[in-house]
């Protein structure tokens, strides 16, 4: 039997009482996107409250994309999805409201009554295709389906947070190692770093039955790097599962994302075998056992009572009850955000200004110094303040898997030039590559997309007694040191005499940077994203790599 104390907590100090005119009940639990309260309607109708985490919150690129995705996902209307009522992407923090659903998530019926049985299985199955249809009608792929994120209501599953873990994918939070998606759910192009489809979302489907059946993970627990090797290199072991739902999980779980059945598929396959009962409305008293007792909803929390009740003046409320700003309100606060960005704007064009007269000031002095036949030569003061003048507009920025962030150590946008760059203007732009490597492949700098035969690129994973390093015949290489976000002039001048075509990886961790000098004379930044060495048998590295042709 659940308990009132283990579905609603009480807040905390630190909490929050109003998000976005939602007065907050109590806490709900907490996951990679933030924190999740219990709120009211202004009608009563209780609803989930996720407010964004500040290190996300603080990010634009995330913000830009959080509001995309809950635009899109306010569109999905399903039978079996928990509907996105409100939210503001641009709050502080961001926040999104879903209606409630009173059941237990399907991760906590498990651990509480052990695995499903096989209808019960057929139920879920045929409960989450059915949301997929609906989720990806509006263009949107979960990402992040997983047991967690099926809630069970009394007449059937829910599923929940659609579209959030894209929005994070990419953005600082997780390119610094908080993964959004969860290793034991990935499919393997998601992975792997590959394109993401609505198939990847069928692969998780799979993956959160077969957990329902078996009462953990198909692939296994532990540390996510070796769940999602076992994911990539492995099958399925589809024996540990029912022997009637085996022809549909092997569909569901094929590595080629274009043979996985569809949800409309899964759905039909799921209500063939439930037969009768899956047009008389079995499902209820399977949910209800499973689900448990339902618990009753806190009710909400009044208003305070103001000493002279007035009108909010500049706000108004939302179709759900909430209080918002009005239209004028935010106009009148861009305005203001506009005012002093523009002062801030100014100010720093009239230091750069300053800087630039400086500069011109002391190489005309020093032009005429050597028109008056001075000594100063080109390696002299002039030439290094004018490289200095030049240095100082290098960029620190590390490496990202969003597709709209720089390649590692470039300090552009894939889609033009940056004028923070730190490479000089004869470099050529830097070509951005994922790459992964272990014990049977290679990558050649050439075309590092496409995979030579065996272990005849430029470079290798290889493992030994004494560890595992990087390694090859024809291109070397050299670790950097200190501050995130090698460059390419770096890595030039850290390369020049460098002849070492062996680099141990003892020392390197997630985030190290590695210089590397290929046959053709192309330069090339390797910023190491996961590093999978304790057990070399199944050793793999997948990272991040810039090349800057003929650069060397």
């Amino acid at each position: 039997m659940r308990h009132v104390t283990d579905v609603f907590q009480p807040l905390q100090a630190a909490d929050p009482l109003v998000v976005g005119g939602y007065r907050l009940a109590a806490r709900l639990g907490a996951g990679g996107m933030g924190r999740v309260y219990l709120s009211h309607t202004r009608g009563g109708r209780p609803v989930a409250i996720k407010v964004v985490r500040p290190e996300l919150a603080d990010d634009p690129d995330f913000q830009r994309r959080f509001g995309r995705e809950i635009r899109a996902a306010q569109r999905v209307r399903g039978a079996y999805t928990a509907e996105v009522i409100d939210a503001d992407a641009d709050g502080e923090p961001p926040w999104l409201a879903t209606l409630y659903v009173p059941g237990p998530s399907l991760a906590e019926a498990v651990a509480r009554r052990g695995p499903l049985p096989v209808p019960a299985t057929l139920w879920l199955m045929a409960g989450m295709a059915e949301a997929l249809q609906a989720i990806h009608a509006e263009g949107i792929v979960h990402r992040d389906l997983k047991p967690s994120n099926v809630l069970l209501a009394a007449d059937g599953p829910r599923v929940i947070d659609f579209g959030i873990a894209v929005a994070a994918d990419g953005t600082s939070y997780t390119a610094t190692g908080h993964s959004v998606g969860t290793p034991a759910y990935m499919a393997p192009e998601q992975a792997s770093g590959a394109a993401v489809t609505a198939a990847t979302d069928v692969f998780a489907l799979a993956q959160t039955a077969a957990f329902a059946a078996l009462g953990r993970p198909l692939y296994g627990d532990g540390q996510g790097v070796y769940v999602l090797y076992r994911i990539v290199h492995t099958e399925p072991e589809l024996s540990l599962l029912p022997e009637p739902l085996r022809p549909l999980f092997a569909r569901c779980l094929a590595a080629d994302p274009a043979e996985r059945a569809t949800p409309a598929e899964v759905l039909e396959w799921c209500r063939q075998r439930l037969g009768t009962d899956a047009d008389a409305g079995g499902a209820s008293a399977v949910w209800q056992e499973i689900g448990g007792q339902e618990v009753a909803v806190p009710p909400p929390v009044p208003d305070p009572t103001p000493v002279q009740p007035q009108p909010l003046i500049g706000y108004t409320r939302s179709l759900a009850g909430a209080l918002r700003p009005t239209p004028t309100e935010r106009k009148v606060r861009r305005r203001r955000t506009a005012l002093i960005t523009a002062a801030g704007v100014v100010g720093g064009a009239l230091l750069v200004t300053a800087l630039a007269w400086t500069v011109l000031d002391a190489k005309s002095r020093a032009d005429q110094r050597a028109t008056d036949g001075s000594s100063a030569s080109a390696t002299g003061p002039a030439a290094r303040s004018s490289a200095s003048a030049r240095g100082s507009s290098s960029d620190s920025s590390g490496s990202s898997d969003s597709p709209d962030s720089a390649a590692p150590g470039t300090g552009e946008d894939k889609n033009g030039p940056s004028s923070s760059s730190s490479a000089s203007p004869r470099d050529p732009r830097p070509e951005p590559y994922s790459v992964m490597l272990d014990l049977g492949n290679s990558v050649n700098l050439k075309d590092p997309d496409e995979e030579p035969k065996g272990r005849t690129g430029d470079i290798r994973l290889g493992c030994r007694l004494a560890g595992c390093e990087l390694e090859s015949d024809t291109s070397v290489f050299v670790e950097l040191y200190g501050k995130p976000g090698g460059t390419v002039e770096e890595c030039r001048r850290m390369l020049k005499d460098e002849k070492n075509h062996r680099l141990p990886l003892a020392g390197a961790a997630n985030g190290s940077e590695v210089c590397i000098k290929g046959p053709a004379g192309d330069i090339a930044l390797l910023v190491i994203t996961t590093k999978s060495t304790a057990m070399p048998d199944i050793a793999f590295l997948q990272g991040d790599l810039a090349i800057w042709r003929g650069a060397a």
